[in-house]
């Protein structure tokens, strides 16, 4: 039970009915009067006449242990508050769910609270963002170490990861135990200081009580001590209650002393009966309230009130009013205790939840994926189920750190599962690399070259070659790239100037052939095949000796060819012989432009040809095999004759077709 000291000796009856805890003190201590000669009866005469009264505060023995332990614990933080006033501070900080915050609002809200509010009033908020911070934080370099570890082949490289967040949450956490040691210090030695002042005061108070002295300068300075003891300061929270009780026996020991007169002392008595009922009232409505913690903390209010601030009451009414304050009390604290329920029952519906978090993360450390898109989808899904994780809120705390433990052997599983699976093709692409680094090696090799004709094919080769090879271990992938791009880049800026000095060269060789064509319209046969055939292969070798013509005017060889084939009509040549020689030469201008790939599907087709034709012959053979084997036949009929025919003239062909599939191979392109 609170031990009421009486601390007032007269106080107005003014009404403060509706007032809060804090209005209400400031009410009290602005109402009380300290004691004047004139409230006192002829003291000095009637000394030892007047029995004095005790204002202690006999103990229910009929009040419960619950009732006293919670009345306990309310003076227990009493006396820490009083302590230090900025505990006072900390209820007016909402406290969030810092668990259910991602890392980067957790360092805001660090910042926020050690930049704007006092150091001992953040203290709880403090100490749950850094134990949320943390563990995600910790969580995030176990998954970078494991990615460190898939990748780097070398032993000897040791695991560094640098997190400029951390770097900002460990610089406002250092501000704030910087602020913390430097408010500890401060707040020691007051007080310690505080402490020797009060009880001085106190040593005062037993000297008053002196026969010989003057009793106008005894209240004087009975009221200097009330002052003095009224701005001390705070005291160590261990001191509080018993240099409290001490100070207000001996208060009373003086009023006692002082044999005030029973009118005066009954008016002290209604006046704090009237103050305690009011405070019983705030409490009645206290129970009405719906923020239960603000409720609470005002009863916490109300108590150091009723104990410091107002004096005792009739010792008919003491027990009584103390009953009923002390059951209100009660009822207050059973809310307080229904809330906490609740909130754990809210704690275990969260603590369900992650255990099916869980639970879906360990059936995802043992589904096998066989490629890499289908990893990407169970790293996604495990990602989605940490945040979800990390929002879930708070759990039990005695079952706290198994959850997270759970949590993290689960998270670890997966991803050693995973890694199994990337281990396995970390050879492939050591494998890869190794193919990447002879091409940047071939590439660099032939970057220089001047024999565009012959490494430009290999160089477009070799970019075909870097396109079918597979991925490279992630470290070197950019780097060998860059090499890779570098030396072909710089052969083909080469081959682009080239090429940009050739046109000049075709460009005089088109005005050449145009000019010849003009001359060659004008060629006429002189009957001698001899010398009419030599005449023209002499116009086909000085029209190749011209050289290439650009791109776009390439038209003007198909009006040569024209030419051609109009003197070869006119020539008494094979049909065999014409043909070859129409072939040869549009083999050779496919040679000189070096189109590699026409000269390709020309060799495929000609291979195609020649099966069509050996097929067809064969067909035909069958055919004249069936009708010579006949019994009855005498002779060849048309039809026979016909097959026949046929035969000689696809057998010509093959002749023709393979004669170009010949030519086409001796060419030096390859």
């Amino acid at each position: 039970m609170l031990e009421e000291k009486n601390d007032n000796l007269s106080l107005k009856g003014n009404e403060i009915d509706g007032k809060t805890a804090n209005e209400l003190q400031k009410t009290i201590q602005s109402e009380t009067s300290v004691v004047t000669e004139s409230e006192i009866s002829d003291a000095a005469a009637e000394e030892n006449t007047v029995n004095p009264v005790s204002e202690t505060v006999i103990s229910n023995e009929n009040r419960t242990d619950e009732k006293q332990n919670v009345i306990d614990a309310i003076a227990e933080t009493n006396a820490e508050e009083s302590e230090d006033e900025t505990l006072k501070e900390r209820h007016d900080i909402p406290m969030l769910d810092y668990d259910a915050l991602p890392m980067e609002t957790l360092v805001s809200e660090l910042k926020n609270l050690v930049t704007n509010e006092k150091v001992m009033s953040i203290k709880e908020h403090v100490e749950e963002i850094r134990k949320a911070f943390l563990a995600k934080y910790n969580h995030l370099i176990e998954e970078k170490r494991e990615e460190f570890n898939q990748e780097n082949q070398d032993p000897n490289e040791e695991f560094q990861y640098h997190s400029p967040l951390k770097s900002k949450f460990d610089q406002y956490y250092t501000i704030y135990k910087d602020n913390k040691n430097v408010h500890f210090k401060s707040l020691q030695s007051n007080l310690k200081t505080n402490l020797e002042v009060r009880l001085a005061i106190v040593e005062e108070l037993k000297e008053l009580i002196n026969p010989q002295t003057n009793i106008k300068d005894t209240l004087n300075h009975f009221n200097e001590l009330r002052e003095r003891w009224k701005n001390a300061g705070a005291i160590p929270k261990d001191k509080y209650n018993h240099v409290w009780n001490n100070y207000h026996f001996h208060v009373e020991n003086f009023y006692d002393y002082l044999h005030l007169d029973r009118e005066a002392r009954d008016i002290d008595f209604k006046y704090n009966l009237e103050q305690k009922l009011k405070i019983i009232a705030r409490v009645q409505e206290l129970l009405k309230e719906a923020d239960i913690n603000k409720a609470f903390r005002e009863l916490q209010d109300l108590h150091r009130i009723w104990k410091e601030d107002i004096g005792p009451v009739s010792r008919e009414h003491r027990d009584e009013i103390w009953n009923q304050f002390s059951e209100l009390t009660k009822k207050m604290h059973d809310k307080r205790e229904v809330l906490f329920e609740n909130l754990r029952g809210t704690e275990l519906e969260n603590l369900e939840k992650k255990k099916e978090i869980i639970a879906k993360i360990e059936v995802l450390a043992t589904e096998k994926v066989n490629a890499h898109s289908q990893w990407l989808a169970q790293i996604e899904k495990v990602e989605a189920l940490r945040s979800e994780f990390f929002s879930a809120g708070k759990v039990p705390a005695d079952v706290n750190e198994a959850t997270w433990a759970a949590f993290k052997t689960a998270v670890r599983n997966f991803n050693s599962f995973k890694n199994s699976f990337y281990k396995d093709i970390k050879k492939d692409q050591n494998d890869n690399l190794n193919k990447k680094i002879a091409l940047v090696k071939k590439a660099k090799e032939l970057q220089e070259s001047t024999d565009f004709a012959s490494t430009t094919p290999i160089m477009k080769q070799i970019q075909e070659d870097w396109k079918k090879i597979g991925h490279v271990p992630r470290k070197y992938s950019d780097k060998i790239w860059n090499e890779f791009r570098e030396a072909c880049n710089h052969y083909f800026d080469q081959l682009k100037e080239h090429k940009s000095v050739e046109n000049v060269d075709e460009v005089e060789a088109f005005d050449k052939k145009k000019a010849y064509l003009e001359t060659l319209r004008e060629f006429q046969l002189t009957g001698d095949h001899k010398t009419d055939l030599d005449a023209i292969k002499l116009h086909i070798e000085t029209w190749k000796n011209f050289g290439k013509v650009p791109f776009p005017r390439r038209h003007i060889e198909g009006k040569f060819n024209k030419i051609l084939d109009a003197l070869f009509e006119k020539l008494s040549l094979s049909k065999k012989d014409t043909e070859m020689m129409r072939f040869s030469n549009r083999m050779d201008h496919l040679s000189e432009s070096n189109d590699t790939r026409k000269l390709d599907n020309e060799k495929i087709f000609l291979m195609r040809k020649i099966e069509e034709v050996q097929n067809e012959i064969f067909q035909l053979e069958n055919n004249i095999q069936f009708f010579t084997n006949t019994k009855n036949a005498k002779k060849e009929n048309s039809i026979v004759l016909e097959v026949r025919k046929n035969i000689a003239i696809h057998k010509e062909s093959l002749d023709v077709w393979k004669e170009k599939l010949k030519q086409l191979r001796n060419l030096n392109i390859e």
